[in-house]
């Protein structure tokens, strides 16, 4: 069997990354397995890219297409422009797509067009939120791929909703997390840890980068306000590109969070796993810090993982800034549900994933 492997940002990376491990071993023994690594160059920042290719041992791609920045169409067109030359050069079996950025969607739909069958790889959840760019990339990679690995028996009844059949949906589990557990024992202490004289325990990390949040200045400065005035520790922000610009013009320095440049993957979890809570808007943290036993409080009215509120350590805040500041103020007191791990969030997903492909084959 051929196989493309398409990873085009930052959560890509660390999801592809076990099944690339997994292929390897399969290919040891004896499997008729081989794969292509397309990377879109949707993140193309080195911070953002090519370190976690390093720290996780990607292999270098066998292309990258350059797809660079853009407005949300512009980079989608790039992608399908390059990725359609490339497919139509390197016919496979079949094309994996994980996640939800422009990347899966843009490659599903050229993949689907020459014919060949596409895999995706976190099919199924949903946030219900269209104002979510992840949500419709999610909805139209989902309308089109053939078969879909799932992290949740959530994720299979929204599939089956829209009409897709049993034979095609295969609950394996979440690949980020095989990611996390293999990598815990090569986190890095970020030189900030100690140039901060950081605490284990005793500080907060936060992460805001969906627009709703970060991109109306107004409302940016009222919740890292907020935040600032509730944490009662001090608060390692990485700064995502696309919120450095509006965290400069505050006209107010926060008094308790302190910004930083992106730090590489082994480095955040590092701060993460070490921390007294997580602050976020990102799907992919939740799980982390699920799984970590980390408290976690998103802020976002919504969640596309479910379960890493039902079952695990995460309580959504929206957009309630006295939400916020009653949950911080309970996490400040040492107060926070004890969350479990989810089904199947055991470090073997890629490996199912495998040996489901190697069944599709026969």
């Amino acid at each position: 069997m051929k196989v493309i492997l398409v990873a085009g940002a930052r959560p890509n990376f660390m999801k592809i990354a076990p099944i690339i491990r997994a292929i390897n071993v399969a290919q040891r023994n004896g499997q008729d397995m081989e794969y292509r690594l397309v990377h879109t160059g949707q993140h193309y920042d080195d911070k953002l890219s090519k370190v976690f290719f390093e720290e996780l041992q990607i292999p270098e791609p066998d292309i990258n297409l350059g797809a660079g920045s853009g407005t949300q169409a512009e980079q989608t067109a790039k992608i399908m422009v390059e990725f359609e030359r490339y497919l139509t050069s390197n016919p496979v079996d079949i094309v994996i797509v994980v996640g939800d950025v422009n990347s899966t969607m843009a490659c599903t739909i050229v993949a689907k067009k020459l014919e060949t069958k596409v895999a995706h790889v976190e099919g199924g959840i949903r946030s219900w939120d269209m104002s979510m760019p992840e949500e419709i990339n999610r909805i139209a990679t989902d309308a089109l791929a053939d078969y879909f690995f799932t992290t949740s028996r959530v994720a299979n009844e929204n599939l089956k909703k829209e009409g897709k059949s049993d034979d095609q949906i295969y609950f394996v589990g979440n690949t980020m997390i095989d990611s996390l557990l293999l990598n815990l024992t090569k986190i890095k202490k970020p030189k900030i840890f100690d140039e901060r004289a950081l605490t284990t325990g005793y500080y907060y990390v936060l992460t805001l980068h969906r627009p709703s949040n970060v991109d109306r200045l107004e409302s940016f400065a009222n919740l890292i306000g907020e935040i600032d005035s509730s944490a009662e520790a001090p608060v390692i922000f990485p700064v995502h590109p696309r919120t450095r610009k509006n965290f400069n013009l505050l006209k107010q320095a926060p008094k308790h969070i302190q910004p930083t440049d992106p730090l590489s993957y082994l480095e955040f979890i590092f701060l993460v796993k070490n921390s007294k809570g997580v602050i976020t808007d990102s799907g992919g943290v939740q799980e982390e810090t699920t799984v970590l036993g980390v408290p976690c409080l998103t802020l976002r009215n919504n969640t596309e993982r479910p379960e890493t509120v039902t079952v695990g350590t995460n309580v959504m805040i929206g957009d309630d800034m006295t939400a916020l500041r009653n949950t911080l103020h309970k996490l400040n007191a040492g107060d926070w549900k004890k969350g479990e791990i989810p089904e199947l969030w055991d470090g073997r997903t890629a490996e199912r994933i495998v040996d489901v492909l190697a069944k599709l084959k026969a």
